[in-house]
């Protein structure tokens, strides 16, 4: 073979491979996702479940943050729609104010798939599924956790989430809907933290100055983050937090493991971050054709120092586990 005719062979060969690399990219599946921030170390834990998860299919991934705002999230949404990728997912930073967004996605005939928080809208068929925790729940359970390790007559300070977030609204809905059905329980403080450690400190510092400082006995926080920085102001007021305060919050990250196992918390009603696995499973479905379901739980525990608290119903019981070494060796969030 002479000279020229190698490198035509050569030139051949590399058109192939780059024809070959072309078409493997064009066949990934392209998902634009939309994170609500990294505010807590159960967002963070989210956001590695989620790019993972895709890395490990070969999703074509267009990840954003929205820095819990509400417009950066809509024009991320709007940037996927005109990339035309094939799903958008999102964890909204609020339930209210996406329905223009979605429309114009359906428009375009991309479906939606919410993540982690579900949203309000007046229109059917604006997304195809909803994966996440069920977050009224996680406030029953709470609640629940409450009135069967504090009692039936308690003064609750209340750190609140992100306002309008879904979470945040759901989470003292439920709270809210077990001690109604004990009037000695009050909530005798109540502000947001915006789910930030923080905020959660700054909050829970003017909770200590108000009048009402000494009738505190529960703290129920929305997050771990929120209630690991209320801890702080706790300890800095000179008081004991999980003996002087009891304190019981939501997500189950391990620096809340760990703070129970040294007495300084009580309970923490598990929400699972870890589901990039079923999210990128209804993606690969929806792109087959296949049809999936519209709600799609997370199966999720509750840990507590000492264990054996039924917080669920007599009909679908939930029991505590106690929070050990072991337990909190092995958390990965």
């Amino acid at each position: 073979m002479n000279k020229f005719a190698t490198v035509i062979v050569a030139a051949a060969a590399a058109m192939l491979l780059v024809t070959g690399c072309s078409k493997s990219d064009s066949d990934k599946i392209k998902v634009g996702f939309s994170q609500v921030g990294a505010e807590s170390d159960w967002r963070k834990a989210s956001t590695e479940s989620i790019k993972g998860e895709a890395a490990k299919r070969n999703i074509d991934l267009t990840f954003s943050d929205a820095q819990q705002k509400q417009e950066n999230q809509i024009k991320a949404i709007r940037n996927f729609i005109s990339k035309g990728v094939d799903v958008i997912s999102f964890s909204p930073v609020v339930a209210t104010g996406f329905e223009d967004v979605l429309k114009e996605a359906k428009e375009a005939e991309i479906p939606v798939v919410l993540f982690d928080r579900a949203v309000d809208v007046s229109e059917d068929g604006l997304y195809v599924s909803f994966i996440g925790s069920d977050f009224v729940e996680e406030g029953r359970r709470a609640g629940r956790w409450v009135v069967k390790t504090v009692g039936e007559n308690a003064n609750v300070a209340e750190l609140v989430g992100t306002v309008g977030s879904a979470p945040a609204i759901d989470r003292k809905k439920g709270f809210e809907e077990i001690i109604s059905n004990y009037p000695g329980i009050k909530i005798i403080k109540s502000q947001s933290g915006d789910f930030t450690r923080a905020k959660g400190k700054e909050v829970m510092e003017s909770f200590l100055k108000s009048p009402e400082a000494d009738q505190i006995q529960v703290l129920f926080a929305h997050n771990d983050d929120m209630a690991l920085g209320a801890i702080q102001a706790i300890e800095e007021a000179g008081k004991k937090p999980g003996k002087d305060i009891i304190i019981i919050s939501i997500d189950g990250v391990k620096t809340m493991f760990e703070a129970i196992l040294a007495g300084k918390a009580n309970c923490t009603v598990e929400c699972n971050p870890l589901i990039g696995a079923q999210l990128f499973d209804v993606v690969e479905q929806i792109h087959e054709g296949k049809s999936v379901p519209s709600r799609i739980p997370s199966v999720e525990g509750v840990y507590d120092a000492d264990g054996n608290v039924n917080v669920g119903t007599d009909r679908e019981p939930v029991v505590t586990k106690k929070i050990t070494q072991e337990i909190v060796d092995s958390r990965k969030y």
